[in-house]
């Protein structure tokens, strides 16, 4: 089991020994890891110091996803300005 209170999306990169990582249900909350099991390592912990740091200044702390998932993907590209 992953324990993990919020949804968590991974993304593949182009260079094989980096992932992003961020959490849609907790916004500013992102992280880079270099293998999907260090970015789910480090997201486990990064959420506890995020949601202490929300609290501790004031701002509004989200409830617990109820069925938090996890998703691995390849990096969302932007497009080229036209």
């Amino acid at each position: 089991m992953l324990e993990l209170k919020y949804s968590l999306v991974i993304e593949a990169t182009e260079d094989p020994s980096f992932f992003g990582f961020y959490s849609p249900d907790l916004e500013g909350f992102t992280g880079v890891g270099h293998s999907v099991e260090d970015c789910l390592y480090k997201a486990r912990w990064g959420m506890e110091e995020h949601l202490a740091l929300l609290a501790e200044q004031k701002l509004p702390v989200p409830e617990p996803n109820p069925n938090p998932t996890v998703v691995v993907q390849n990096e969302k590209r932007l497009e080229p300005a036209a």
